[in-house]
């Protein structure tokens, strides 16, 4: 008989467990199982890092505007992530395999990125939709990552979400941390942009597929165990491979981008060296390129360097201030001047004033520009030298040789800030000369810096000369090696004071002149009114103007 005077009590039926809530069978202790997770989430983070850091510089040098490429990348990234973040639910049911899976593709793709993107600008000539389809591919496999590794990480020994996903994100937020540093301080300087990726890579696919294939694997299925090992295996054997071929890659990438005579390819801790041209004959056939953008060509380099030196000269000129120009080729037009007493060249780059000394054909070329007792040289950003006590009324002339104002790195040294600690350097009577960029090719630009002068205090006069290989960037279609096809280029130069500036005229008997005229400087300053974009706004630090 049961007795219906206690009610019953209804038990809920049991959930079915899936394989997120089954504790795991581990070799080790769970303490010291749920430590080696939280390390490999600390490597993958790194590692996860150093991909996008990579991106992000190999964009910017390829394709150039670094703001434009970091906007991409990093919204293309983050936005792949989340959706990563989803496809991983799919996954959380097979955690351990899926995790390994995943770290074995991104170890693959984030490894070889650097030098797909390489080959796409080398011999495509573009390198864009390749930068954001690795960002897009990339940004989903480490946003697969934390879901899955929460799940392992609950497996070990459960805990409050609030708790677990905080140890997540702390060794996560750490390793991202050491792998930006590691980027630029260690991987970059040491063994380069490509073999450094690949590098990356290497560790990534150990780290994740030595916590599953050990630690997690009890969990994988003999046929799962064995696809993750052959897996595994070939990833590193495509990456070593890769590595071992790195340098002959680049070497055959880097003819396809500037020809087949690159004499001097050097990678300084500013940027990427590179001379062309035979070792031998007229340094007239040298090229010279700073981040794969033609910075000079022997064949006509001549006419910038006379324009954007000469007129400044008219007056005044014992202490003479070259900003830029480390490669000693406007400095060669100022000491031609015999009573020039001092010429101080800022130059941020030490490899470049270090080619400029010892490589024959560029030390021709600015004829020993570099062995005149009367030539200084400091290694320091020029906005921040013009800051200093050094610079103050100390100059005759200040000579601004730049490179383009649209080039993201060069905008601050276009900025109205800039141009007034410049102003502040000139002695009375002094005069200041900037190369501004394409007159005729970007013309709201160039006016841009003119209204950027004035508005830093200073009268300007425009003008400019012609050059047939100006503004040409190397690549495929565009490269310089074409230049009997190219059309004539300009360069776009202003001359400014702060009190009257001088008329444009260059003395008769200035030694060895060979393109400059008094009469070709007057023509050009009246063509370039022609073009003159009036009402442009200056361009400052906090909202710069060029693109």
């Amino acid at each position: 008989m049961i007795d219906r005077s206690v009610p019953r009590r209804v038990l809920p039926a049991p959930e079915p467990r899936g394989a997120e809530s089954v504790p795991a069978a581990l070799p080790v202790r769970p303490r010291t199982g749920r430590l080696l997770v939280l390390a490999t989430v600390f490597v993958c983070a790194a590692c996860g890092l150093v991909y996008e850091l990579e991106l992000l510089a190999l964009g910017s040098y390829l394709i150039g505007d670094s703001v434009t490429q970091a906007s991409v990348v990093l919204s293309v990234m983050v936005f792949a992530m989340g959706v990563g973040s989803l496809l991983a639910k799919r996954l959380r049911h097979r955690p351990a395999f899926g995790f390994g899976a995943i770290e074995a593709g991104l170890a693959l793709l984030g490894g070889l990125s650097a030098m797909a993107l390489y080959a796409s600008f080398a011999w495509l000539g573009e390198s864009q939709t390749a930068l954001v389809a690795f960002a897009f591919a990339i940004g989903v496999l480490i946003g697969a990552e934390i879901p899955l590794l929460m799940v392992l990480i609950q497996r070990i020994r459960r805990q409050d979400a609030g708790g677990a996903v905080a140890d997540l994100f702390a060794a996560d937020y750490v390793g991202a941390l050491v792998g930006g540093l590691a980027f630029p301080f260690l991987l970059l300087p040491l063994v380069g942009q490509l073999t450094g990726a690949l590098v990356t890579g290497t560790v990534n696919v150990i780290a994740g597929g030595g916590i599953v294939l050990w630690l997690f694997r009890h969990d994988l299925s003999r046929r799962c165990r064995w696809l993750l090992i052959a897996v595994n295996v070939g990833v590193l054997a495509v990456l070593g491979c890769a590595t071992v071929l790195a340098d002959d890659f680049e070497r055959v990438a880097r003819r396809a981008v500037y020809g087949g005579e690159v004499r001097v390819a050097v990678q300084t801790e500013v940027q990427e060296l590179v001379l062309t041209g035979p070792r031998t004959g007229s340094p007239r056939s040298l090229d010279l390129y700073l981040d794969g953008r033609l910075r000079v060509s022997g064949y006509d380099e001549y006419r910038y360097h006379e324009a954007l030196v000469h007129p400044a000269m008219t007056g005044p000129h014992g202490r003479v201030l070259v900003l830029g120009g480390g490669d000693g080729l406007a400095a060669r037009e100022v000491l031609r001047y015999p009573d020039v007493a001092t010429v101080t060249v800022v130059e941020l780059d030490p490899g470049v004033v270090r080619l400029a000394r010892t490589d024959p054909m560029l030390s021709a070329l600015n004829a020993g520009a570099y062995e005149d007792p009367r030539l200084g040289v400091v290694h320091q950003d020029a906005f921040r030298w013009l800051r200093g006590p050094a610079a103050r009324d100390r100059y005759d002339v200040i000579v601004s040789d730049l490179p383009d104002p649209g080039i993201t790195p060069s905008t601050k040294l276009y900025s109205q800030e800039f141009y007034g600690l410049a102003a502040r350097a000139l002695r009375p009577g002094g005069r200041l000369a900037v190369h501004a960029g394409s007159l005729a090719g970007r013309p709201r630009s160039f006016w841009t810096v003119e209204s950027t002068l004035r508005a830093a205090g200073l009268r300007t006069a425009p003008y400019s000369a012609g050059g047939r290989l100006s503004g040409f960037p190397a690549g495929p279609d565009r490269s310089p090696r074409g230049a009997a096809e190219a059309p004539p280029q300009d360069w776009g130069f202003l001359l400014a004071a702060r009190d009257q500036v001088p008329p444009l005229r260059v003395d008769r008997d200035t030694p060895g002149l060979r393109a400059l005229s008094t009469g070709s400087l007057q023509d050009a300053a009246r063509d370039a009114e022609r073009t003159r974009v009036a009402g442009l706004p200056p361009s400052t630090l906090p909202h710069p103007r060029y693109s």
